[in-house]
């Protein structure tokens, strides 16, 4: 077997394969797998000549492959396979990469019920083998300072949580995520969703009883576009969660009231404008990655609209999604548990399942902990 590296001093460096080069592999994985010590971006898999193209430009010397089949033949070469094809081929990719005896990262969602997570994490958990799922949201600019007040207890006990990924995009792109065929896992609970409830679930802990509403608002569309999701954590705290492509007029990034201040936040991580652009983690001549300007920041305070100056500005730490890539190499390297595990993917999942049932019979589910 080929030495693949282990991130060791002196060792090689872990070899990347990447299934998939459309808007996730080539905009999100392949900057920041390049961008990390201890990991070299090896192959990438698309059946596309002009992503063959596009990714040859971009990662001189990087291997080329037209389909996932030609990497288990020489899955001892590799060190890490990482998952941006169609959500319908997560499930079938990831077993058939854990199977040729690799660790896997997959991009969000990792399946389209728990029910698989579930069988994938317990086919990594006999191989021995890292199963991850990408949710870079965590690393966002606003979720990290939201995460620091809640330490400090800067809000005190925490009642409610509002959540927005909103967008006007009245006009449909096409595409298997605006398909209606449920195959594909599209529609926006699957994908905003997914990040949304992540977040809600690491910050408040699981989910007892979810209530949600799911549109199919703009003409010709086939899925999900306009959707509401009501948690209650067993903590007590209540998440109300917003997706929508369809909203003229953004509300709040974050609105996180306690019982003794409120946070609200404006505005969404630039981490994802600067990598569309471009631009790349460590090449921006020293300014800090994922830092948004003073104007930008969220404010502090109670009994005041933060719309007229009330509260105080709380400064925005920077977005670091290098940092999910940066924990997967010491996970491969030390043998740790991965910065997201696949059992955090199956709890949203089974949210997300119970929001999909909550919004077709009109009632609240209640979730019960497996």
């Amino acid at each position: 077997m080929a030495d693949t590296g282990t991130g060791t001093p002196g060792s090689a460096p872990v070899r990347v394969a990447l299934i998939g080069f459309g808007l996730a592999g080539s905009v999100f994985h392949a900057p920041l797998i390049a961008a990390t010590d201890g990991l070299v971006l090896d192959t990438v898999v698309t059946s596309s000549p002009e992503r063959q193209r596009q990714a040859a430009d971009e990662y001189p010397g990087v291997r080329l492959a037209a389909s996932a089949d030609e990497l288990w033949a020489r899955a001892g070469e590799l060190g890490l396979v990482v998952i941006a094809s169609p959500n319908r081929t997560h499930v079938p990719l990831a077993r058939a990469a854990l199977e040729a005896g690799l660790p896997v990262v997959v991009d969000k969602p990792l399946a389209a019920t728990a029910a698989e997570a579930e069988e994938l994490a317990e086919l990594a958990d006999r191989r021995g083998l890292l199963l991850s799922v990408f949710q870079n949201r965590r690393w966002d600019n606003d979720f990290r300072t939201l995460h620091k007040l809640l330490a400090e207890r800067a809000l005190g006990e925490v009642q409610r949580f509002e959540s927005r990924f909103e967008r006007w995009r009245p006009q449909l792109k096409g595409g298997w995520r605006e398909s209606g065929d449920p195959a594909e896992v599209g529609g926006l609970l699957y994908d905003l969703g997914s990040h949304l409830v992540d977040q809600a679930l690491t910050l408040f802990g699981p989910a007892t009883s979810v209530y949600a509403e799911v549109d199919v608002r703009r003409p010709g569309a086939r899925t999900d576009d306009d959707t509401f999701i009501a948690l209650t954590h067993a903590s007590g705290v209540r998440s109300h969660l917003w997706m929508s492509a369809i909203t003229a007029q953004l509300g709040p990034r974050f609105r996180v009231l306690g019982s003794q201040a409120g946070y609200v936040k404006y505005g969404l991580d630039p981490q994802e404008a600067a990598l569309r652009e471009g631009l790349r983690p460590g090449t921006d001549g020293g300014a800090p990655w994922g830092a948004e300007p003073e104007a930008a920041w969220g404010r502090l305070g109670a009994g005041e609209s933060p719309l007229t100056g009330g509260g105080v500005p709380v400064p925005t730490l920077p977005g670091d999604y290098p940092a999910y890539y940066r924990a997967i190499a010491t996970a491969l390297r030390d043998g740790g548990a991965p910065p997201v595990t696949a059992a955090e993917a199956a709890a949203a999942l089974r949210v997300l399942e119970a929001a999909r049932t909550s919004a077709a019979e009109g009632r609240t589910v209640r979730i019960t902990r497996p």
